[in-house]
């Protein structure tokens, strides 16, 4: 019974995580990176601290550094991550955040001796080569001249910062609690944000951006929070790398809808990418 509810904590995650990006470049570029982040901080913070407080008198000093660790991570891969949305090409930037998936379970493998079937890897490998088709409008041989587009080297760091901060959530989230790590990593990043809002004369037009886009703003930020508690949930069930495969299918639904939304086409190769995700996915969770 616990990894099938680890499962479906990962397809929530999925699900808030593919609407949450929709809007999570929406806001930054509607009211800038900052703005957008302390939402998400803001909300996590305020609305699971009811749940977490009585747990900081069982925190451990080495809780406490993990949980440290953990902010900086966050704070440094989640500004990574809008700067790269707000400025580059989508084309471009998707592709290579995309990175994260075979960086979280290279992490959680090598580092954290997690174990994965031999079929369990392929399948992940499989989704990590149907999301690259995904995200990818036009292949081109000249690969490299992405790298020195506007946003790459972000997205580069975004991408290694989401890896780490999806392993360290699920660690956290094992050793101390899934709340805990999550409002610990989001509070401070909240408390950052907020901080460089006040130090840039941003924060009086705070409030007036949200009144001008509350829906938006308010759910990335609801919906960006929420996948995190998911996710961290379902790796205190499931294998952290199992949890990071079956959630970056997030990417096609996305896609999707931008398809739906935006009147997008899709070519021939992003669709055989949505269908090995989706078919990989399913697999994945079915023997997992």
């Amino acid at each position: 019974m616990a990894p099938a509810l680890g499962i479906v904590f990962a397809i929530i995650a999925l699900v808030s995580w593919g609407v949450g990006d929709f809007l999570n470049q929406r806001s930054a570029r509607l009211v800038g990176s900052g703005k957008a982040l302390l939402i998400i901080g803001m909300f996590s913070s305020i609305v699971l601290f009811p749940f977490i407080y009585k747990e900081f008198a069982l925190l451990s000093l080495e809780d406490f550094a993990l949980l440290c660790l953990l902010s900086i991570v966050v704070i440094l891969g989640t500004a990574f991550d809008f700067e790269a949305l707000r400025r580059g090409k989508m084309a471009v930037i998707e592709p290579i955040i995309g990175l994260e998936l075979p960086l979280t379970v290279g992490i959680s493998v090598l580092l954290i001796r997690e174990q994965i079937s031999l079929l369990q890897l392929f399948l992940t490998v499989t989704i990590f080569i149907g999301i690259m088709f995904v995200v990818t409008k036009k292949f081109s041989t000249t690969f490299s001249r992405k790298l020195f587009e506007k946003g790459s080297l972000l997205a580069i760091c975004a991408a290694l910062g989401t890896a780490l901060t999806t392993v360290l959530i699920g660690v956290s989230s094992q050793q101390i609690s899934p709340l805990m790590a999550v409002w610990f990593g989001h509070t401070a990043l909240a408390i950052v944000s907020a901080s460089v809002l006040f130090a840039r004369n941003k924060h009086i037009s705070f409030y007036k951006d949200f009144l001008k886009h509350p829906f938006t703003i308010g759910g990335q930020g609801i919906l960006d929070s929420s996948a995190w508690i998911a996710f961290a949930l379902a790796t205190t069930l499931i294998p952290i790398s199992i949890s990071a495969a079956i959630s970056g299918g997030y990417v096609v639904l996305a896609v999707l809808l931008g398809v739906v939304l935006s009147k997008e086409k899709l070519t021939r190769h992003q669709l055989i990418g949505v269908s090995v995700v989706l078919v990989s996915t399913i697999i994945l969770t079915l023997i997992s």
